[in-house]
C-alpha cells in the first residue's frame, strides 16, 4: 500500500492516537475566524484526487458551516397563518453552501473542489480548493485554464457538491425521478 491509501485508511477508520489529534484540532478550529486560508491541506489524499497540486496558484481554504436548520428571517407586518415558517428548507449540502461563502470572501478565485475535514455538534468543516484565475500557472494548464474561466462555478451549481445538490450524480433513464 501506498501514502495515499495509508492516509485515506486512517480518515476512514481512525485509531485512538488519531482522534485525540482530531480533538485537539477541533479545539483550535473552534477558536478561529469561519474563514482561513491554510498553508496546506489537511487530507493531502483527498485534496489530490480533487485535483490540488502543491504549485503557485492553488489556495486551500478552512470553511466553517453552522449544523442545523437554516433559520429564515420572520415577518414584521400582517401574514396568513400558512406562511408561518420559522425554517427554511434549502435545496442546498452544506458543502455547497461552505463553498459559495469562501468563493465570495476570494473574488478573485474560482472554487475547485472541496472536502469534510471535521464535525462537531454545532459545525461542519470543508477544505475548499481555490484556484487563482489570473495566474501564470493556471493559464498554462490547459485543464485549469478551462475551469478558471467558469465564472461563479460555486453559485451555479458547477462543482462536484453542487452538482450533487442538483441530483446529477444519475444518469440515464430514470434520473429525473431522483431530482
Amino acid at each position: 500500500m501506498g501514502l495515499y491509501k495509508h492516509l485515506r485508511e486512517a480518515w476512514r477508520k481512525p485509531t485512538d492516537s488519531i482522534k485525540a489529534q482530531q480533538k485537539e484540532r477541533l479545539m483550535l478550529w473552534r477558536r478561529e475566524p469561519t474563514t482561513v486560508r491554510i498553508l496546506k491541506p489537511t487530507r493531502i489524499d483527498r485534496a489530490r484526487s480533487l485535483g490540488y497540486k502543491a504549485k503557485q496558484g492553488f489556495l486551500v481554504v478552512r470553511q466553517r458551516v453552522k449544523r442545523g436548520g437554516r433559520m429564515r428571517s420572520t415577518d414584521r407586518g400582517g401574514r396568513r397563518p400558512k406562511a408561518n415558517r420559522l425554517f427554511m428548507v434549502l435545496d442546498k449540502n452544506y458543502q455547497s453552501v461552505a463553498e459559495e461563502r469562501t468563493s465570495r470572501k476570494y473574488p478573485n478565485c474560482e472554487v475547485l473542489n472541496s472536502y469534510w475535514v471535521a464535525e462537531d455538534g454545532k459545525h461542519y468543516w470543508f477544505e475548499v480548493i481555490l484556484i487563482d484565475r489570473s495566474h501564470p500557472n493556471i493559464q498554462k494548464d490547459p485543464h485549469m485554464r478551462k475551469v478558471a474561466e467558469q465564472r461563479g462555478r460555486a453559485h451555479r451549481g458547477l462543482t462536484s457538491a453542487g452538482k450533487r445538490g442538483r441530483g446529477l450524480r444519475n444518469k440515464g433513464k430514470g434520473a429525473e425521478k431522483i431530482r
